[in-house]
């Protein structure tokens, strides 16, 4: 191959570049970036960042003399408007057409928008809505609704809190986390926003959003309308796919690929939030550093030669505490606490950590503050299903 090019310049982008390089490709490389920002760490938005004790500079996933080492060529700023599979030429929205051999789409995803909601709703999702979000959070005390208690969702009320706002979770399940925690430890873990001082309403949905004077009115489906100076939106992020609309690749909440990342054409493969791998699609920063090694693999093999089925890992932190769980759970799954305790109020003093069993065989694990003990049952974990699939 000649010329590779790489649409999306965030974590999985750079991970391709990197693997690209480390695996021998000495060709030209071309990394496109919808985003005018080099690339940057984006968990650390809806905390640190947002919380004011990170900048900018610390949330960079590279340097110069990294940049320099990869000796690619960076368009950034610049968004993808279609691909040609035929002529193997990416076309950008400025007009300029890339030639290409081999291409790496890691596009991501883009923040779900609440059909009807007011422009000024907050989504957070890039640097630059973290930008807007941490200045209006330095206005002094304000009522925060937020719309959404999953990974995001949870993690920004957190930091709302920890800066002196009134801060009120709303989601339309009945817990947060359940489809990735079960009913049991989802429970256990929605005590964090009690204790963090956030009000949390469960199974409830929104009808409208609307301006009230220089307030916005939250409507809710029981009847109920909250009054809020800031509306934060965190209910999930579609695949930046819309670009590829029109090319030969199938498209199905996400790029359509096999295990090994490969679409049906061998020259291109998908990483990171917008790759179906296998049926699945992971938005987890895991995935974004581990797919592209096996991903570049197989590009430049020009066929599927890496196919690993790691198991699915995401942490997140809430409230002072950190979430850990590693595995796939799955409804009628037996849950039980194996270190540390639960009290009436959710975790014990210390965490605790959960094994998930389906008919006696580990499937996942769960820890809330056991770092090394999650650690430990992880790699266990890991090495359960590597006996189970070989």
């Amino acid at each position: 191959m000649r010329t590779v090019t790489i649409v999306g310049a965030s974590l999985a982008g750079l991970y391709a570049a990197r693997e690209l390089r480390a695996q021998g490709y000495d060709g030209r490389l071309v990394v496109v970036g919808a985003e005018p920002h080099p690339p940057y760490d984006r968990p650390p938005l809806s905390k640190d960042f947002l919380t004011g004790r990170a900048d900018e500079h610390q949330l960079a996933l590279t340097d110069a003399e990294e940049t320099a080492d990869l000796d690619a060529e960076w368009l950034l700023g610049v968004h993808a408007r279609g691909l040609d599979t035929r002529a193997r030429t990416v076309l950008l929205e400025d007009g300029r057409t890339l030639a290409t051999d081999g291409l790496v789409i890691a596009t991501g995803a883009t923040a779900r928008r609440l059909p009807g909601a007011p422009p000024d709703v907050h989504t957070l999702r890039t640097l630059d809505d973290a930008r807007t979000l941490r200045t209006r959070l330095t206005e002094g005390p304000q009522r925060v609704v937020v719309i959404g208690g999953g990974f995001i969702g949870a993690e920004t009320a957190a930091s709302c809190a920890a800066l002196g706002h009134d801060v009120t979770v709303l989601e339309a399940a009945p817990l947060p986390l359940l489809p990735q925690l079960g009913p049991e430890m989802a429970a256990v873990c929605a005590t964090l926003h009690r204790r963090g001082g956030v009000g949390l309403r469960t199974g409830i949905g929104v009808t409208r959003i609307g301006r009230t004077g220089s307030a916005t009115a939250v409507e809710l489906a029981d009847g109920h309308t909250l009054t809020a100076d800031i509306v934060i939106a965190g209910i999930g992020a579609v695949p930046n796919t819309a670009w590829l609309t029109g090319s030969t690749l199938v498209l199905d909440d996400g790029v359509l690929c096999d295990d090994g990342c490969v679409t049906a054409l061998p020259q291109v493969v998908a990483v990171g939030d917008v790759a179906r791998a296998g049926g699945v699609r992971a938005e987890h920063w895991t995935s974004a550093t581990e797919q592209p090694r096996v991903a570049v693999t197989n590009l430049l093999a020009g066929r599927t030669l890496a196919t690993p089925r790691p198991v699915p890992y995401f942490w997140s932190d809430q409230y002072g505490s950190r979430i850990q769980f590693a595995g796939r759970y799955r409804a009628g799954d037996t849950v039980r606490v194996t270190e540390g305790g639960l009290s009436d109020d959710g975790p014990g003093d210390g965490g605790f950590l959960a094994r998930y069993e389906r008919d006696g065989i580990p499937v996942a694990v769960l820890a809330v503050d056991r770092p090394r003990p999650f650690a430990r049952a992880r790699r266990a974990l890991g090495r359960a299903v590597e006996t189970v699939t070989t």
